[in-house]
């Protein structure tokens, strides 16, 4: 495991470690959903769609794995964030 690691209680490294790697992972995905349709955002996705810049299917699809890969992001974050908390409190 991560020297990062090595202050946290070994059940709490092994959560905040796991939840990392989900947070990159979906970071990283997304951005490669969206670079396929030469967006920076879901919101700019969204927009070229509406705009008839690219064809409605599969982009539409793509802004939804975005968006989810997103969602999946930020609650990653939060809950390392939870975890951290509640470790500092102990």
């Amino acid at each position: 495991m991560d020297p990062l690691y090595d202050a946290l209680p070994p059940d709490d490294a092994e959560q905040v470690q796991r939840f990392s790697r989900l947070m990159y992972e979906s970071r990283e995905h997304r951005r490669t959903v969206l670079e396929a349709f030469g967006a920076s955002s879901p919101e700019a996705l969204l927009a070229r769609i509406e705009a008839a810049e690219v064809a409605e299917h599969p982009a539409y699809e793509h802004y939804l794995a975005a968006r989810i890969l997103g969602d999946t992001h930020e609650i990653a974050r939060s809950e390392v964030a939870r975890i951290l908390q509640e470790v500092n409190a102990r």
